[in-house]
């Protein structure tokens, strides 16, 4: 069971929350992770328009994602076969930063950026997303978790749309999505295209995917890499699953 803390927790001495805030043991370990991968930015040098920004510079210099082999592939197609049909759906989650009249986008920005590397570092079958949506949410999706379902290219905005279709992440996409209604932090659950291609139709998107999970799981363990060698206080660490468990 997830426990409060109450004394104000940091890595190498900066704090991940003010002293009145209290935050259950998942939220803790993703804002460590997001404070680890500043850091570590921070330390190489990096400089970017935002923390964000930063922090994908970082990763695309420190995580090595091999091309997966045809064998792999062929695998992974043949064990999921609806994955790769025709006519794109998507099951997709969010949690929106509404900007209206009067919202200082700038200010808003931060907010959501940091959420979306905390929902980045967090475990892909955690409650951590659907928590987030129904406390963030100013979509009433948030309701249920963000939820909003089997979606195609004409059940939302154009400029959202173009973001989120033609890709092939699954998970959280790793940059916020802008869109008429604000700020987006988008989870695509599953992609259903329909019709059922030939292998060679759809390689590349498979090998994409493929490359997905290694990074992921790169991702991981440079997180544990870096929390060994940082002093971290206040953040639980034997989570089993968690990127921080030493």
């Amino acid at each position: 069971m997830d426990t409060t803390m109450l004394e104000v927790a940091r890595v190498n001495g900066v704090p991940l929350h003010d002293g009145g805030e209290i935050l259950d043991d998942t939220a803790l370990r993703q804002r460590a992770c997001g404070e680890l991968l500043r850091q570590a930015a921070a330390a190489a040098g990096i400089q970017a328009d935002s923390t964000g920004d930063a922090i994908e510079q970082l990763l695309d210099r420190e995580l090595t994602v091999p091309e997966p082999s045809e064998e792999a592939c062929r695998r992974h197609f043949e064990a999921n076969p609806a994955r790769y049909g025709r006519g794109e759906r998507l099951h997709v989650r969010h949690v929106l930063f509404a900007v209206t009249p009067g919202v200082d986008v700038q200010a808003l920005r931060p907010r959501a950026e940091a959420l979306l590397l905390e929902l980045r570092c967090a475990e892909p079958d955690s409650e951590a997303f659907a928590e987030a949506a129904r406390q963030w949410s100013n979509c009433p999706s948030g309701a249920q978790g963000g939820d909003l379902g089997w979606i195609g290219r004409d059940d939302c905005a154009p400029e959202f749309a173009r973001d989120v279709f033609g890709g092939d992440t699954i998970g959280v996409l790793p940059r916020l999505v802008h869109s008429r209604f604000g700020l987006h932090v988008v989870e695509v659950r599953a992609r259903d295209a329909g019709a059922a291609p030939e292998f060679n139709e759809v390689r590349a998107a498979v090998a994409q995917t493929l490359r997905q999970q290694t990074w992921i799981h790169a991702l991981r363990q440079y997180l544990q890499v870096l929390a060994g060698a940082a002093d971290i206080e206040g953040v639980p660490l034997d989570a089993s699953g968690t990127p921080l468990v030493q």
